[in-house]
């Protein structure tokens, strides 16, 4: 059972946020802003674009221009993209964005066609090719600012989450690990069996499933109940919950008992009134295949070609330094267990490893992922190097080869590897990654499971486009050094 040792045991009286209300009007009117400054952009530069004959179609794009507006958030509106839950996480709002731009093109389009309304084709291609992604950015940064104010502990929603207690902690958990997703789990539902006041984790109860109705009632305690595994004895049971429900302001949620899935491998298909969840095999043998190898050839290439001056740089700096070996090399676990050299620039001292047992004494260190943030070993170059991550460069040498992948899991040392059971064998299905979700989520500051579970995550779901978003995620992360030393 995961413990929350760090979270509060007490119950959380404060109201919500009112500011998650205004949610749906601020991306209102952002989008009106994004959509009037599109049509702005594409009066001014219709003329630029060599599509034809020019003729004067001012009066025309003066008169479409503001119909354009008012048809394109009535779209938006109608496809859902201003709904309260929309916000904050999921593809889903992105979606719905544009399905609503394709969709108001062919009102358009086809409208003008009908009556013959001469439209000009430079306004309506730059309208429509500037305004949906300002409208993607926009949301995005509105996400941003969500999730900022979401880590400050503002824009939260509580949640009273009722099952049984191991899968009430285990649900509590995800929410207390992914704060930016704004629940707050104040209470628990659990078996009129159970007669504890607080779950395994430290969660309050504050009474029995069959008594969601007079919770809620009672007092203002949650905006959200989360329904889990042992919350109802029948699917009667917990449909008459949400008869009882249907007259307070409180969403309900079905939590099923599965957690590290992401949305691509996940399909409802309500069939009979049941709402079946079919979740897809893992697709670690996707990332194993020639287009990812090919994308990994090419990358790796293009990054030693444009790294050529650093790499000389960062060589020269260490020889200079000390007049020991430039590059490390180090036995690594790969894919299927293959061990590896994997090179990196030297950052400590010659005989860095021979201090290594005296340091895990001195540290108490017994398993997992040694790590110091005032290694004594580390050289004066060592610390800029670690700083920008530089020190990992020689590691595209190992891409091209064929050891390791641009984006994948953390290549382990043999006896790290040796410590992981039957789980985590799982991710040596795949290259081993210069980058990874390790890497954007903190590198030295997760933990030796936290690292594990994103390793796991990105084994069982992995896509090109998340290699993609964890790419750009990384600069993100070394420029920060976030966890780097």
């Amino acid at each position: 059972m995961t413990l929350l040792s760090d979270r509060p045991t007490t119950r959380v009286e404060s109201a919500p946020s009112r500011a998650l209300s205004y949610l749906p009007t601020t991306a209102l009117l952002l989008d009106l802003g994004i959509v009037i400054g599109s049509c702005l952009i594409a009066v001014l530069g219709r003329g630029l674009l060599p599509l034809g004959a020019r003729t004067d179609v001012s009066h025309s794009v003066e008169q479409v221009a503001p119909v354009l507006v008012l048809l394109w958030l009535a779209v938006n509106a109608t496809a859902g993209a201003y709904r309260a839950d929309l916000f904050g996480a999921g593809t889903d709002e992105f979606k719905r964005l544009l399905n609503a731009a394709v969709y108001t093109a062919g009102f358009l389009g086809v409208g003008c066609y009908l009556f013959k309304y001469p439209l000009s084709r430079g306004f309506f291609l730059l309208a429509f090719a500037v305004g949906l992604p300002a409208l993607i950015v926009g949301r995005l940064l509105l996400r941003r600012a969500v999730r900022s104010a979401r880590a400050r502990g503002a824009l939260f929603q509580r949640v009273i989450i009722a099952g049984g207690p191991a899968q009430v902690d285990e649900i509590a958990a995800v929410l207390f690990r992914e704060r930016w997703l704004g629940y707050q789990v104040v209470g628990a539902l659990v078996p009129s069996t159970y007669e504890h006041t607080e779950t395994g984790s430290g969660i309050p109860v504050l009474g029995c499933c069959n008594t969601t109705e007079e919770i809620v009632a009672a007092g203002d305690h949650a905006d959200v109940i989360f329904f889990t595994g042992g919350a109802s004895t029948s699917a009667g049971d917990l449909r008459q919950i949400a008869w009882d429900l249907e007259q307070h302001a409180v969403q309900l949620v079905v939590a099923p008992s599965v957690t590290d899935i992401s949305s691509d491998r996940v399909r409802i298909r309500p069939v009979g009134g049941l709402p079946l969840v079919h979740l897809e095999s893992p697709r670690w043998a996707h990332a194993t295949r020639w287009a990812k190898r090919t994308f990994d050839l090419a990358g790796s290439t293009a990054l030693i070609l444009a790294a050529a001056p650093v790499l000389l740089f960062a060589a020269a700096r260490i020889k200079l330094h000390d007049g020991g070996p430039v590059f490390f090399r180090q036995t690594r676990v790969g894919r299927d267990g293959q061990h590896f050299g994997c090179f990196k620039f030297r950052t400590m001292v010659s005989d860095a490893e021979a201090l290594l047992t005296s340091l895990h004494a001195e540290q108490g260190f017994e398993k997992g992922l040694f790590k110091m943030r005032e290694d004594p070993r580390i050289t004066r170059p060592g610390k800029w190097l670690r700083r920008f991550s530089i020190d990992e460069l020689p590691q595209l040498f190992n891409v091209f080869c064929g050891d390791m992948s641009l984006v994948g899991p953390r290549p382990q040392l043999p006896s790290e590897a040796a410590q992981m059971d039957d789980s985590g064998v799982r991710r040596q299905r795949v290259r081993p990654g210069m980058t990874g979700l390790w890497q954007v989520s903190g590198r030295s500051d997760l933990s030796w499971d936290e690292a594990i579970r994103l390793d796991l995550y990105y084994v069982d779901n992995w896509s090109m486009f998340q290699d993609l978003s964890i790419l750009s995620r990384t600069f993100g992360a070394v420029v920060g050094s976030r966890g780097a030393y």
